[in-house]
């Protein structure tokens, strides 16, 4: 088939799609509700679903006072019997396959269920709409003539009782029919190879020759990949390598630290930036409209939704709600029940609701992600902004960056410190430093108050990293590639006064 007519084709058949999401949009509660009974029914003979007595759940009022709010911690003990190969413990078909995730504020490792279900209903239903609302916000789109650069993690197999565990995107590679290959690269063979450096190597030749007009990944993994192209072709920006490159989906981190990076990487007036918004517990939004900053909440991928109204850190679970009830701009804990078995687990994000009809939010942040030693309640969506602004009046690019307290001492103040990496440095750090914290009294209120004459927290210190500082804390770490991540925030120092350490 020739390729136009193979493009045209796909994005029709994509594009049916966007009748059912009209239907959420329109009707999100009842979806919500059916969902969650056949959430319940389809678990009423699980050994969960015997133990708080499903068959008897007829309204979301019983659901929630019924069943416990859960964390990782509260639940790992029944992961673990499942990794040894029990089954039907919290969903009735067989799970072998687990996504794994070290978190951000932990070295610790956690093994997410991954049910077929959760497979086809939910991640590989929204790789297929992130296409449906890119094709139907741009219709002369030629995103299907080429293939799709894709960076995921490795693949790891867990040799007990034919159970296997890797980075999400490693497995939904794994499970992918072998037609989706054809339009990807690198070859499954190389996505799911175990060792980051090696790999990166393997994926920037096997690539370079390639037509590439879309790529998908996590911002700062996709960007060390793309400065290895540059690299290895002695091009000045990818667009000259893969001219044809249309839109980037992103997700993973924060977008706002990188935006600049990658205009410059790709200057191309029409080039797109979708994100989107995954976890190892499931998919939740997708960007819907070109040129936004909002995603639109996923109602119909098997993940009924609770939120817990959240302030610094303190999130009142007495005080949770339904879908139906949220307000906009208020900051909410997500609590997410799946078809992957997960009920009412806390997944640790913050959302904000820009829109309720249709439902569209911003992260904001994480629960255990933010300073608040001296009441500041600094959470990362307040750094971000800042940072922005920062960048934007110095002329200056940031790669990554992390920060900590100062704590309080006999003789001295409190305030906050930062380590960043520049990919363009300032003129002079210390005007960058200033407007960085004049920046984020402007956002946080809080902050502003401590702030104030210098009275609970003095004016914040900045180290100026290395190159490769992060990357290389990555590394010693085990935590190159995939969806790893430098913590942003951080109520200790014990991440900062490790990279302070390094940077000497």
């Amino acid at each position: 088939m020739p390729i136009p007519l193979f493009n045209s084709i796909a994005s029709w058949i994509l594009k049916k799609r966007i009748h059912q999401m009209e239907l959420f949009m329109k009707y999100p509660n009842e979806v919500q509700n059916e969902l969650l009974h056949y959430l319940l029914k389809t678990a009423s003979k699980t050994a969960f679903g015997k133990q708080f007595d499903f068959k008897t759940i007829k309204s979301y009022a019983v659901f929630r006072d019924r069943i416990p709010i859960a964390t990782y911690e509260s639940i790992e003990t029944d992961i673990e019997r499942c990794r040894r190969g029990e089954q039907n413990i919290f969903w009735p078909s067989s799970i072998k396959w687990f996504a794994k995730s070290s978190g951000t504020t932990s070295a610790k490792s956690k093994f997410i269920p991954v049910s077929t279900e959760a497979l086809e209903d939910c991640h590989y239903k929204a790789g297929k709409d992130m296409l449906s609302l890119y094709f139907n916000n741009n219709e002369d789109s030629q995103l299907l003539s080429g293939k799709s650069l894709r960076l995921g993690g490795s693949n790891e197999l867990y040799n007990k009782n034919n159970s296997y565990f890797g980075d999400l995107s490693s497995i939904i590679i794994q499970n992918l029919p072998f037609w989706a290959e054809l339009s990807s690269t690198p070859s499954n063979k190389t996505s799911l190879m175990p060792e980051w450096e090696t790999k990166m190597k393997a994926i920037v030749s096997e690539s370079i020759p390639e037509k590439v007009t879309s790529l998908a990944g996590v911002p700062s993994w996709m960007l060390v990949l793309l400065q290895n192209v540059l690299k290895e072709t002695g091009k000045k920006t990818i667009t000259d390598v893969w001219p044809e490159a249309e839109v980037y989906f992103h997700g993973g981190v924060s977008f706002k630290p990188y935006r600049q990076l990658y205009e410059d990487l790709f200057p191309k007036p029409n080039f797109r930036f979708y994100e989107i918004y995954n976890a190892s517990e499931g998919f939740f939004g997708i960007q819907d409209r070109n040129d936004s900053d909002e995603l639109l909440l996923m109602l119909d991928y098997g993940i009924f939704y609770e939120f817990i109204p959240f302030e610094g850190e303190t999130a009142d679970e007495q005080s949770i709600i339904p879908l139906s009830e949220v307000v906009l701009f208020t900051n909410y804990a997500m609590v997410i029940t799946t078809n992957g078995g997960l009920w009412r687990y806390k997944i640790g994000d913050t959302v904000r609701f820009t829109s309720l009809s249709p439902y569209r939010i911003k992260v904001s942040g994480r629960t255990k992600h933010f300073i608040n030693v001296f009441g500041e309640e600094l959470i990362i969506e307040n750094a971000e902004q800042a940072l922005a602004i920062a960048c934007q009046k110095t002329n200056s690019l940031i790669s990554d960056y992390s920060a900590g307290p100062v704590f309080m001492e006999k003789d001295t103040q409190g305030a906050h410190e930062w380590m960043i990496e520049f990919e363009r440095e300032p003129e002079d750090l210390d005007h960058f430093s200033v407007i960085l914290d004049t920046a984020l009294q402007e956002v946080n209120s809080d902050y502003e108050a401590k702030r104030y004459k210098n009275m609970t927290l003095h004016p914040l210190k900045i180290h100026k990293a290395r190159e490769g500082l992060f990357y290389q804390w990555l590394s010693n770490k085990g935590k190159l590639g995939g969806q790893h991540k430098v913590p942003r925030l951080s109520n200790t120092r014990d991440v900062l006064d490790e990279l302070i350490e390094m940077n000497t």
